[in-house]
């Protein structure tokens, strides 16, 4: 069988990839393994919430059947009303298109930016599944390294640009390192967009787990539908990750093209979900907003663990993530899998996030906080101020 020899070329999922690491080993009832490897919720979605879901499938049969491409209208008018409001900017229904997931709609952006050949800036560590999508489909992504906060600089993708250009992708709060990007930043890479004729893409799927207060940038100000795509995910925020339920915000003319991605690959949004996350959009408010408080809970007990564990570093925290380095004369990979077996830590190493050549190999991690308690993470500390390689 011959097979694409782009998809050949492109790196296996780090998730299972990881997961094999633990083929062969036991892990006892005293000492269980600490698996901060993926960012979802382990949980069901709230009793409240499946009983909606269980209605819709016993109860509406148009939840079993083809739906619009681009989504259920009351959902894309919900994310409209609500978008528009955290932001103080102006979205329409028809501004707005629903996809199964934040990855499939990346997967349509960028089918509607960029082909074989063209180039698309993804600053460093990137989240793998973006980087694997371009690879895949024979775009080149181009890496934008990051500094010491690792916040991307307009200044920086700037010198990066060439004609193949398409677009820049941000992630905020990023996936892997939890930075939630200044909204000084967002506005420099739109300005910069604007000058060059590029496409913004901006995933904003944790932003429910924002530390900050209100719309965290101005980028739907007046005029936004020009080169500005914005990406969100229902999955985190109402536990509805098996569901696979996104969304798009982009110009009319935009999403034309994005129905025919959607038509030709999923055919329409799954119906169940989008039910689903239109119930938790009208009767979770407060509900979700519990669930922020206890992310950002988590987060405030790993920030205060990591200043005891001598040589580890801090260097990312926010949303689901928090981006450390790690102390021994090892790349980062080996120490992760050396965590695995003496320590019962499952971590993903920043080699899945970042090309070989690029210095936060050799000692950055990525620790999803999310799924583990206040308590877990007071052991998270202690086995990883025990660990020795």
């Amino acid at each position: 069988m011959r097979l694409n020899p782009a998809l050949l070329a492109t790196d296996a999922p780090p998730i299972p990839e990881a997961r094999r690491w633990l083929e062969g080993l036991e892990f006892s009832a005293d000492r269980p393994l600490l698996n901060v490897s993926q960012a979802a919720p382990v949980d069901p979605p709230p009793p409240e919430l499946r009983a909606a879901i269980a209605d819709f499938a016993l109860n509406d049969d148009a939840s079993h059947l083809y739906g619009p491409v681009l989504g259920l209208p009351d959902l894309r008018a919900a994310v409209a009303r609500e978008w528009s409001d955290a932001y103080d900017g102006r979205i329409t229904p028809e501004e707005v298109a629903i996809t199964p997931g934040c990855n499939q709609a990346f997967v349509a952006v960028m089918t509607a930016l960029a082909g074989t050949g063209d180039e698309v800036i993804l600053p460093t560590p990137w989240y793998f599944n973006h980087k694997m999508h371009l690879d895949m489909t024979g775009v080149t992504a181009v890496p934008l390294r990051t500094g010491a906060d690792l916040v991307p600089r307009a200044d920086d993708a700037k010198a990066l640009i060439t004609t193949r250009t398409r677009a820049i992708v941000l992630v905020t709060p990023n996936n892997p390192t939890g930075v939630e990007y200044p909204a000084k930043t967002l506005a420099d890479f739109r300005e910069l967009a604007r000058q060059t004729g590029l496409t913004l893409v901006v995933d904003e799927t944790y932003r429910d787990f924002d530390s900050r207060e209100g719309a965290p940038h101005g980028l739907f100000s007046e005029d936004w539908q020009d080169g500005f795509v914005h990406l969100y995910s229902f999955s985190k925020t109402y536990r509805l990750t098996g569901h696979r339920v996104g969304a798009i915000v982009a110009s009319q003319p935009f999403l034309r093209q994005i129905e025919k991605v959607q038509d030709t690959g999923v055919i329409c949004p799954n119906q169940l979900g989008q039910r689903a996350a239109l119930w938790g959009v009208e009767n979770l408010r407060d509900w979700k907003e519990r669930e922020r408080r206890e992310i950002l809970a988590r987060r405030t007990a790993i920030g205060a663990h990591f200043g005891d564990i001598e040589g580890w570093e801090m260097r990312g925290l926010g949303a689901y993530f928090a981006f450390v380095t790690h102390p021994f004369d090892a790349p980062a990979d080996e120490v992760a899998r050396e965590l695995v077996r003496e320590a019962a830590i499952l971590a993903l190493p920043a080699t899945m996030f970042a090309p070989p050549d690029d210095p936060i190999c050799r000692t950055g991690l990525r620790i999803a906080f999310a799924n583990i308690d206040v308590s877990g993470l007071a052991t998270l500390s202690e086995r990883l101020k025990d660990f020795r390689l």
